[in-house]
């Protein structure tokens, strides 16, 4: 198994389903990093060394370590609940959402809510937005009119990623581009 199918099997299992290889998490989010090993290495060879080199190569920083590399932790994503300690945060005035065609009637209608999880995802930029919005399909990108929403009260969170997050985006906030 490649280091990005490990990546992905750590990613299910820091966000979505701990107990596939019997850990959980603490309320932040944190797993015992010997525990996540130890659960993985019933099913695929990892060890310290290549989940040190996972979360370093990883192009969109979805891991975050403790300082002594005890603990470890998905930085956003997550469906189960966990409170990852996201800073409240003024955003810039445009952010923006990619998307797929075939869920541009329900955006429209419904503006943008997080589905299975906690919240909605929102790039910095374009370009990122259309690439994501390529992983499901012909994409589409939405402008979000983020600002207005902050002075409007919706609270918005920088990860440490760099993913901006928010509960949901109503269909007056959104301009399909």
């Amino acid at each position: 198994m490649s280091n990005t199918d490990v990546s992905k099997f750590i990613s299910l299992v820091l966000r979505h389903k701990p107990e596939t290889i019997g850990i959980s998490l603490d309320e932040h989010g944190w797993a015992d990093v010997d525990d996540l090993i130890n659960g993985i290495s019933k099913t695929h060879y990892i060890d310290m060394e290549m989940l040190e080199g996972i979360v370093a190569a990883d192009n969109k920083q979805r891991y975050t370590f403790n300082e002594d590399h005890t603990l470890i932790r998905a930085n956003q994503g997550h469906s189960i609940l966990v409170d990852v300690e996201l800073k409240k945060v003024v955003p810039p005035e445009i952010l923006y959402h990619g998307s797929a065609e075939k869920y541009v009637k329900s955006i429209d209608e419904q503006g943008l809510i997080p589905k299975s999880r906690l919240y909605v995802h929102l790039s910095k930029d374009y370009e990122t937005a259309v690439n994501v919005g390529k992983r499901h399909g012909n994409p589409v990108v939405y402008k979000i009119k983020s600002g207005l929403m902050s002075q409007d009260r919706i609270e918005f969170f920088l990860s440490e990623n760099g993913v901006w997050l928010t509960k949901a985006v109503p269909v007056k906030y959104l301009e399909k581009i």
